[in-house]
């Protein structure tokens, strides 16, 4: 089978969690709006599942993806669909509900980090509310960045199956993500994410292993995976990063 991805083209955003499953498994897939509209690609093929009346199932925003007849949103619903089907999953039901949930974790993590420069709302430039993203990034990284790193360390510590995955005894998409968010936050924060990641040795080594691997290395080699800007999630605005 030959996934379509739709996501926004331009920026990596949640798209890129799904993009590294897929990447990972070697699988087949089509970044819809990243081919030309005479294709069929671009925005508007994007708009058409959005707002077209003729879909029954309509995703509320990209990321989504189309699986034959399936039409499957939200990021974290993506890659539970996915990961069997790729071998990034947890063979049994338990395990598949509980990389499920860290999944979810990571998903109010990368909102959190959204939020620090966007504060006040999405629609508004960043310079519209910048004292406001000052203060709420001043907190992220006392409060939440050490708590939200510190809980995944630990998942990766108390693991029985392994002392290098998050989940299970092998490599699985939450992985994947997570290493995703590491690599956005020295963007973003280089300075604060330094230092909070001291304290984190297993998600350093785990960030270094999955870009290591020989199918991410070659995608990012590629040209294919776009760069972190500030179009994105993961900003980089040197006065937050205190």
């Amino acid at each position: 089978m030959i996934y379509e991805l739709y996501y926004w083209p331009g920026i990596q955003g949640r798209g890129e969690f799904v993009r590294l499953a897929l990447e990972q498994a070697g699988a087949e897939y089509l970044d819809i709006a990243l081919l030309p509209e005479v294709q069929g690609g671009g925005v508007p093929a994007l708009m058409k599942f959005l707002d077209g009346p003729a879909v029954a199932r309509p995703p509320f925003a990209p990321p989504f993806l189309k699986a034959g007849r399936r039409l499957i949103g939200q990021t974290a619903n993506i890659l539970l669909f996915l990961g069997p089907r790729l071998g990034l999953a947890p063979r049994d039901s338990g395990g598949r509900l509980w990389t499920h949930q860290l999944q979810l974790t990571l998903a109010d993590f990368v909102l959190e980090i959204h939020d620090t420069h966007h504060p006040i709302g999405g629609g508004l430039y960043y310079e519209e509310q910048k004292a406001e993203a000052k203060r709420r990034s001043r907190d992220f990284l006392a409060r939440r960045l050490p708590k939200f790193l510190g809980y995944f360390e630990r998942v990766i510590e108390r693991n029985p199956g392994s002392d290098k995955w998050l989940a299970g005894n092998r490599l699985t998409y939450v992985d994947l993500s997570m290493a995703q968010v590491v690599a956005g936050l020295r963007y973003a924060f280089p300075a604060a994410s330094r230092k909070a990641l001291r304290a984190c040795p297993r998600l350093r080594s785990l960030h270094d292993e999955i870009f290591a691997r020989p199918r991410i290395k070659r995608y990012v080699a590629s040209g294919r995976r776009l760069a972190f800007n500030n179009d994105d999630i993961f900003r980089r605005y040197p006065e937050l990063d205190a």
